[in-house]
């Protein structure tokens, strides 16, 4: 059950050989993720207005395999790899006219912002990801 999207590759994300500029894929990452727990029926801003919980990022491990250029679609699929108290494992790759460009796994931890502290995925959160969970023999990167 991964989640899958489609962002473009824009001429503000390259640099001036249209090649996509490294740290402009993170923030299309945190879109993704934005999007991902939109699909679930968590947008971020009920998340973060109402019910005071963040989502940060504590980990993140990229490769990087071919470069992307100004104009890509970029087709991301999002699978989730493990889900504990207050963390979530994704992996992530991302394609571009059926190449993968790169991969990433990412870890972040359900927080309650107004003490910034770790807290439990709330019961209706975690109802909704657990269906997500696949399996795999990829190995998470060290800890």
């Amino acid at each position: 059950m991964a989640f899958k999207t489609t962002r473009p590759l824009r001429f503000g994300d390259c640099d001036p050989s249209g090649i996509a500029y490294f740290p402009s894929y993170l923030n299309i990452l945190v879109g993704v993720l934005e999007d991902y727990f939109a699909h679930l029926g968590f947008p971020w801003k009920t998340l973060i207005d109402d019910r005071r919980i963040g989502a940060p990022t504590v980990r993140l491990d990229v490769t990087f395999v071919r470069p992307g250029f100004q104009g890509n679609e970029l087709d991301f699929v999002v699978a989730v790899r493990g889900i504990g108290r207050s963390s979530l494992d994704l992996e992530y790759q991302v394609s571009a006219n059926g190449q993968v460009l790169w991969t990433a796994w990412q870890r972040v931890v359900c927080t309650f912002l107004d003490t910034h502290q770790s807290l439990a995925w709330p019961d209706d959160i975690r109802a909704a990801l657990t269906p997500h969970l696949e399996m795999t023999d990829a190995h998470h990167p060290a800890t």
